[in-house]
């Protein structure tokens, strides 16, 4: 391959962060970002409830049209990052009162610590307001407010490019340019799942509005003195489900097919297994009957806490080979490069991991093999590790690395960098220390102990704190 042109599609904590590593490479001539929204952050966006997208009930197919953005007309100002046009919205995942379930020295980058400069689990706004400050010095290179709506593989004269067409949101002009490489850092929280359950869409034709999902919540107080049901307990759908339980009737019911990491309770909630049917109206009021067969009945708000498909709108040529349900993307390598053509990569498909740092891994990997100082496995290799990792479980465990696979899988991309020819040129991230999986081992009870303190953890800096101390527990299993 011989790379020079690059465009990333997302200005994220992804974008920015591949951005920076392709630069460190002192080698390709032109590295461009296009971004659809008014500034940095992707996801840490927080739109508000008139950008919220209507989602289906249910929505069952991973292949939707590009998202219109909503528009307000109003300048807004933005605490966490300064003026913005707030006239230019897409929906996020984002709600009032989110937390980071990571803690920040776990979250930041491996070259910018500013994070810890917060609570131990900061705020949404915090972390936009970091992720904003760590891509400033790559704002020249992003074309905001400008949306990617096709990409396409093209041989011109025997040379093989890609042809990107993108809209500018503004003014409507739509126009084309041409690159040797394309970084798709799009994210993977723009379309929910919400799965077909016997008698679902009559229910949701019957009581309008009772049925959501975790993409639209907002507030918890929307659920103050109502019965309350949680489908799913992941990360979502356990922060959501504490939350409401603090307004909603007690218990919040919470529906798990599976266990999770997640998979003790607090006494606000009440599990049930998965539903296998919701109800007429004819014969119950308002209720569901799961595969126990025990019959809930008059619940007024039932939230999917079930997560997204993997959609990338702007490859319709290619969907076919990278995505048919939705539930992975296809003929990657190491959860990055297509195996098909290596020129085309995704980065921060994985879920359950530490994203920043897990990014800058497949920077790392992606600026020195796009710069021919590391070569990537024959194609027979690199199908053969796709493989081996489908035969793991389940099609939506494919990009799911639970600790410690998800630092192993970094470790692994770090030791596979530092085979690259010219040593020390570029960035390279650091491994993890012993202190750092000892924290993300313990992350969840540290989380836990945390959000006991209620308010009083805006005071909570360190998880020495909340009584955790690497050093006591290294030295007492030593």
């Amino acid at each position: 391959m011989n790379i020079e042109r690059i465009a990333i599609i997302g200005a994220g904590s992804s974008g920015a962060a591949v951005a920076k590593y392709l630069e460190a490479e002192h080698h390709f001539k032109v590295v461009e970002i296009f971004e659809q929204r008014s500034s940095f952050g992707g996801l840490w966006n927080y739109s508000p409830e008139s950008s919220a997208r209507k989602i289906g009930v249910p929505q069952t197919s991973p292949i939707q049209p590009l998202e219109e953005p909503i528009w307000s007309g109003n300048t807004i100002r933005d605490s966490n990052v300064g003026e913005k046009d707030g006239g230019l919205e897409f929906s996020t995942p984002m709600y009032e009162v989110l937390e980071t379930n990571l803690p920040h020295f776990l979250m930041e980058y491996s070259d910018d610590q500013s994070l810890r400069n917060n609570q131990l689990f900061p705020s949404r706004g915090s972390t936009l307001q970091y992720l904003n400050s760590y891509a400033d010095e790559v704002r020249h290179l992003v074309k905001f407010q400008t949306q990617v709506i096709e990409v396409l593989r093209e041989n011109r004269k025997g040379k093989e490019s890609w042809l990107l067409k993108y809209r500018c949101l503004r003014s409507g002009v739509i126009d084309t340019s041409t690159y040797d490489a394309i970084v798709v850092a799009s994210g993977h929280y723009s379309n929910p799942f919400l799965p077909e359950i016997r008698g679902i869409s009559q229910w949701n034709h019957d009581y309008p509005g009772t049925i959501s999902h975790s993409k639209s919540f907002q507030r918890p107080q929307d659920f103050k003195d109502k019965r309350v049901l949680v489908v799913g307990y992941s990360a979502s759908g356990y922060d959501i489900s504490a939350q409401i339980a603090s307004y909603c009737i007690s218990p919040v019911i919470v529906s798990v097919r599976s266990d999770t990491a997640f998979a003790a309770m607090p006494s606000s909630t009440i599990r049930m297994p998965e539903i296998v049917e919701f109800l007429s109206p004819a014969h119950h009021n308002r209720a569901v009957k799961f595969s126990n067969g025990h019959i809930e009945a008059g619940i007024d708000a039932i939230v999917f806490c079930t997560g997204y498909f993997y959609s990338f709108p702007f490859l319709p040529s290619l969907l076919p080979q990278l995505i048919d349900t939705g539930d992975r993307v296809q003929h990657l390598y190491q959860h990055i490069f297509s195996i098909d053509d290596p020129s085309l990569v995704f980065v921060s498909l994985l879920t359950s991991v530490v994203p920043f740092r897990t990014v800058e891994g497949q920077a790392a990997a992606i600026a020195r093999v796009w710069s021919r100082r590391l070569d990537l496995p024959s194609r027979l290799e690199m199908l053969e590790w796709e493989k081996s990792r489908s035969e793991l479980g389940r099609r939506e465990k494919f990009h799911r690395l639970s600790p410690p696979e998800d630092l192993d899988y970094y470790d692994g991309l770090i030791e596979w960098v530092m085979q690259a020819k010219e040593y020390g040129r570029g960035k390279l991230p650091p491994k993890w220390s012993q202190k750092e999986r000892w924290v993300r081992e313990n992350c969840l009870e540290i989380l836990k102990s945390f959000r006991l303190r209620g308010d009083a953890r805006h005071d909570i800096w360190t998880m020495e704190d909340l009584g955790f101390y690497f050093e006591q527990d290294h030295d007492r299993e030593a």
